[in-house]
Order: C-alpha cells, then structure tokens, then sequence
C-alpha cells in the first residue's frame, strides 16, 4: 500500500515540474530580453553625417542628414536650434550662422538606445570669383594673341554671319591698330567668352565713326555660342549698344554696355555696322 502511494506522489510530482518547466517556456518567449540577452547581441550605434545645402538666396542655412546609425528602428533627432525630427534622414533649415549641438538617439525595438553628437558651424560661404576671360586682340593689334601670334582679328572671325573686318592704322584709340568696318556693312566681328552664370559685368570699348553720311556701329552681347545665323544671334541679344556720335571722325568715344550674364556660361560679342565707315578699338570687360 505504501509502494501504490509513493509511486503514486511521485507521478504527480512529475507532472506538476512538467507543467510548470513549459509554462515557464512558454512565458519566455513573450517577455522582453534582458540587457545581456541573445537578442542584444547587436545594440544600436548611432551616427550621422551632414552637408550644406547649394546655390543662391539662403540655401546655405539648409543642411541635410544621411543617418548612418546601425541596428536601429527609430530616431530622435535635435538640431541645436530648437528644431526636432523623427525622420531617417532629415532636412533642416536654420536661423542663421553660429554653433548648433546636434544630436540623434538611435533605438531598437528593445528599448536600448545609442546617442551620437556632433557640434556644426553654420557659415555664409562667400560668393565665388567671377570668371573674368581675356579678350583676344582686344586692341586687334599683330601678333598680340597668347602664343605672340595673330594679325589683329583672327579670334574675330565668323564666315557664317559676315565678311572679316578691316585692320586700319589710323586713326587709333591705343597701339597702332584698331578695327575698321568699311561703310557697305557686310564685314562682322565676333567672339565668344566663358563666363560665370548670373553675374554682372560691364563691355568697354572705344568707337568713331566718319562724318559723311548717317551711320552707326553696334556692339551686341548675345547669350550663348555657336551662333551662325545672323539674325538668330541678333534675337539672343542680352544687352547691346548703338554707337552714333559723329562729331568726330578721328575721336574716339567711349561706350560702356553693363549686362547680367542670366543662366548663360558662354556669351559672345558681335560688332555690325551701317550706313557709314566705323572703328572700334580697345575693349575691355569687368566684373561688377
């Protein structure tokens, strides 16, 4: 009798620890992991990289962020400038110039957390130099262009818009040549100039014009290069002057054409005249 009730304790004990080892089992897997659990084996790690933003107006206050964290779900972002965010990778605009503290806290789905920062120094880079190219026998002297060679006008040639113009010794604004547009008004000078988008510069040059008859010599700045129609590149004009004083015909007069470059990298010069012999000599270009 007591062998029945000892066997008999005994499988009920062994049914109780049974129940109880996969309860516990079972409760495991819905319990969140402890801090040096398995599932902690890859804790977050937060990073960040940045860039200033580009371009015109204020773009330099806007800074974008490509978060590098790893083994994270979600992020808190503070910028150091009173902004948040709890994007992946944010974009934000500040104030002005100064000293921001940025941080970002990585998280995964356990709770653990990572914190990264990084203190930014927002500037106002300066505006870069505009490209100022030479002109070429800008005075249409020989033997003036970069290599000592030229005959005063090779840079200005364009066979598709007009004849080559004329080198005359007399009379002359500087040196000993300038450039001559006989009175037919078939003969063209052109050149094209890299430059920079969106600046401001101001054409010189020196013209006169003989007293015979009405006249004028024109200088256009058209946008663009490439030009071999005359009266398409006449239709890109940014900005031209219509020289007409005749008081003199062995006086120069001085002309200034300022233009904004707009969206254009390239310009080019063209020169045409009408009704009466003209000269051009000396030209010059600055940057505002």
């Amino acid at each position: 009798m007591k062998n029945k009730f000892k066997n008999s304790f005994k499988a009920v004990v062994a049914i109780v620890f049974a129940i109880t080892f996969y309860a516990c089992e079972d409760l495991e897997k819905f319990q969140p992991a402890e801090a040096n659990s398995i599932e902690d084996a890859t804790p977050p790690t937060a990073s960040f990289s940045y860039s200033q933003g580009t371009g015109g107006d204020e773009s330099w206050k806007v800074y974008s962020f490509a978060n590098g964290s790893v083994s994270a779900t979600s992020y808190a972002w503070d910028f150091g400038d009173g902004n948040q965010s709890t994007e992946v990778d944010p974009v934000n605009t500040y104030p002005g110039e100064g000293m921001y503290t940025v941080t970002l806290t990585a998280s995964d789905d356990l709770g653990v957390t990572s914190t990264f920062t990084e203190t930014i120094e927002v500037i106002e880079p300066e505006e870069p130099m505009a490209l100022l190219p030479d002109i070429l026998e800008s005075s249409f002297e020989d033997l003036s262009l970069p290599d000592g060679t030229g005959d005063g006008r090779d840079s200005w040639r364009n066979s598709d818009l007009g004849g080559v113009i004329q080198i005359t010794s007399s009379p002359v604004h500087s040196g000993s040549q300038a450039a001559k547009f006989p009175s037919a008004g078939d003969r063209i000078a052109y050149q094209e100039l890299e430059i920079s988008p969106n600046t401001d510069y101001t054409l010189t040059y020196y013209y006169t014009l003989k007293t015979n008859n009405p006249g004028s010599i024109t200088v256009s700045v058209l946008a663009g290069g490439d030009h071999t129609d005359l009266d398409a590149a006449l239709a890109t004009t940014i900005e031209d002057f219509e020289g007409t004083d005749q008081t003199s015909a062995s006086d120069y007069v001085q002309a200034n054409i300022p233009f904004n470059t707009g969206a254009n990298n390239t310009i080019s010069i063209l020169i045409t005249n009408q009704g009466e012999e003209a000269r051009v000599d000396t030209f010059s270009l600055t940057a505002n």
